[in-house]
């Protein structure tokens, strides 16, 4: 499980605003909780209201970023902290395999290190040039994004087996909590749910923008429980995926969907 990324508060800066499309925190939602088909000490609890959602990630088509003036960095300006020791070996094994036309800043990564501690002691992707070091600016011949993304879809794999555990659950969030029943019994329950700002810590609400609510953010043609298939498969292994995905299609066919996202379109 990722760790929860905590930005910061800081001193008030009066900044030029976003473009207001954000809908707000605080809206009705529909949750629903189910058992894990292949744990029974196991429950899901799903965000029905953000997974069937019309949210798709515009990085590099509308995305205003998380810092006033750096856009082309989506989410990527802070760098990624690791989950754990396992996540920052993987990552490094996949990272052995980037080569310069893939990767911007090769050279430095390799020259001198492309991890950081951050000012608590954590562990994290290194920041270069304002923002994530595997980060490709604009203009680069090998694709601006992600170099350890192109790396995924150049070798036919997806993302999530390349990146960081932060960077490809963004934004879906994960989190447990042990529920202590009448009975005496006990379950793990495992919530998915949407990313909003509050994911990040108190300092979320002084990011520049922020896309799950965001107007802008929300026209895809496949909900979210569709076009995250791999990562929420991943997530909550693929019986528990099967039977989200059942709930959703019920969702969607009911002729009234209550509580439906408010950055979505209507109709």
């Amino acid at each position: 499980m990722p760790k929860t990324k905590k930005v910061k508060p800081g001193k008030a800066v009066k900044l030029p605003s976003p473009k207001h499309d954000e809908k707000g925190l605080d809206f009705a939602r529909a949750w629903v909780e189910f058992p894990d088909p292949a744990d029974d000490e196991q429950v899901f609890r799903c965000d029905l209201t953000w997974l069937t959602s019309r949210w798709t990630c515009i990085f590099g088509s509308g995305c205003q970023g998380i810092e006033a003036g750096r856009a082309d960095d989506g989410c990527c300006t802070l760098g990624a902290h690791f989950s754990d020791d396992d996540d920052e070996k993987r990552v490094a094994g996949h990272v052995e395999r980037l080569t310069p036309d893939l990767w911007q800043f090769h050279d430095v990564g390799t020259d001198s290190g492309w991890t950081q501690v951050d000012e608590d002691g954590e562990r994290q992707t290194r920041r270069w040039n304002g923002s994530c070091i595997f980060q490709n600016r604009p203009g680069f011949a090998g694709g601006a994004g992600c170099s350890l993304h192109i790396l995924a879809l150049k070798e036919g794999k997806e993302p999530l087996e390349t990146k960081p555990d932060v960077c490809w659950q963004l934004p879906v969030r994960r989190t447990y909590e042990w529920i202590d029943r009448p009975d005496e019994s006990r379950v793990l329950q495992i919530s998915i749910g949407e990313y909003d700002r509050r994911g990040w810590g108190p300092g979320g609400h002084e990011l520049h923008w922020w896309c799950t609510s965001a107007t802008s953010a929300h026209g895809a043609g496949d909900p979210v429980y569709v076009t995250y298939r791999p990562e929420l498969t991943e997530l909550m292994g693929k019986k528990g995926y099967d039977r989200l995905v059942g709930l959703c299609e019920e969702r969607l066919s009911s002729l009234l969907p209550m509580a439906p996202h408010p950055a979505d379109p209507v109709g």
